[in-house]
């Protein structure tokens, strides 16, 4: 393991604790899923599709099915006789055998001894192609990439009732507040369910190193979230509980806020302890948290945005730092560094990061902002 020992007193950057964090570490197994549970997962490769989408030309609008070449100078002042009488389709059947276009209804008189139609179509109308959606051999799903609402639309169009995806378990363990207040563990828990983990229920641990040691023995698992006791106060113990079971890779972050955080390490699960304040624990998961999770469903690189900063953004060297922004016309406007407070938190819908060995940012420079919240 990739321990980090800093002198007494000086932090350990982000970058380095999220080296250590990351080393080695691979993508989680593909599980297969029904479809209906698999919104918000991260997709794994699948087969690619046998068929193209729709197999077979469908009709688009309620008429009547025709080969385009039968109707060939049909007007209302010159109608052209059927040899045969069309077929009724409606939207969504499957066209008949040798039919290319469809017809309005009420162009085509079906009530004397021979059917007339009143108008010309071309090739395609009132209908989607056979392959029009997706072709033959084209992929499933999009490897890396969140399952949407859509996915499942194209998953079940195919005829498949199951997903490949790649669900991380994590466990949540709450380091009990002297309080009883739980309100940051929940978040945590809430925050790496919309990731696409696969967690088990909130677990609560006395606030001393033995209890808090024991937890790290629990079912398998791929990722421990700790939160709570990562700081410097008498009954703060979850670091000294991770370095007592020889987990422990680094405390104290050059990260703001969520300086106290820990990060740690047991076989190959990986251990990341949180600060209980919720704009600590919020920025610690943002800049450590969810890049393990990324890594170990397979997920393909977060795209931001770049735009110009409407304001400065000043920030200590050494100190990585986590800032909320908004859009404000064609830049970004700072709204919250070095504490948030829980109304920001649930506003901002971008954040950047200021790296360690940045004094800032001066306005106008261009910087690139990610989305807090991905919609499906």
């Amino acid at each position: 393991m990739n321990r980090i020992q800093p002198a007494k007193g000086v932090l350990t950057s982000l970058e380095s604790a999220l080296t250590a964090l990351l080393d080695g570490l691979a993508p989680v197994a593909p599980i297969h899923l029904p479809l209906s549970e698999a919104v918000g997962c991260i997709a794994a490769e699948m087969e690619p599709l046998r068929e193209a989408l729709p197999p077979r030309s469908i009709a688009v609008m309620d008429g009547w099915a025709f080969r385009a070449l039968d109707l060939a100078g049909a007007s209302a002042y010159s109608p052209v006789p059927l040899r045969a009488s069309p077929v009724w389709v409606e939207a969504g059947d499957v066209m008949p055998e040798g039919c290319d276009c469809v017809l309005e209804a009420d162009l085509v008189d079906c009530s004397g001894p021979m059917a007339q139609a009143f108008a010309e179509a071309i090739p395609g109308k009132g209908i989607r192609r056979a392959g029009a959606d997706m072709t033959a051999g084209y992929p499933a799903t999009q490897p890396g990439r969140r399952i949407s609402s859509l996915d499942l639309m194209v998953l079940r169009s195919a005829g498949l009732d199951k997903v490949a995806v790649r669900v991380p378990r994590v466990r949540v363990i709450d380091v009990a507040a002297a309080n009883g207040d739980r309100l940051t563990a929940l978040f945590v828990h809430e925050s790496a369910r919309t990731a696409g983990a696969g967690l088990t229920e909130v677990e609560t641990v006395s606030r001393d190193a033995k209890s808090i040691a024991a937890t790290l023995d629990g079912g398998p698992c791929d990722l421990v979230l700790l939160v709570g006791g990562t700081g410097a106060g008498r009954t703060d113990a979850t670091a000294e509980a991770l370095a007592a079971r020889g987990a422990l890779i680094a405390h104290d972050i050059a990260l703001q806020p969520g300086q106290t955080a820990a990060v740690g390490r047991i076989g190959d699960v990986r251990i990341v302890a949180l600060p209980g304040a919720p704009d600590q624990a919020f920025a610690a998961f943002l800049a450590l948290v969810q890049p393990v999770l990324d890594r170990l469903a397979g997920r393909s690189e977060r795209g931001g945005m770049v735009l110009p900063l409407v304001r400065k953004i000043s920030s200590a060297v050494g100190i990585a730092e986590v800032v909320l922004v908004k859009q404000e016309k064609a830049g970004w406007m700072p709204i919250a560094t070095g504490g948030f407070s829980l109304d920001q938190m649930r506003l901002a819908g971008v954040w950047l990061i200021i790296p360690g060995d940045s004094e800032g940012h001066a306005a106008g420079t261009p910087v690139e902002a990610f989305p807090l919240r991905e919609f499906m």
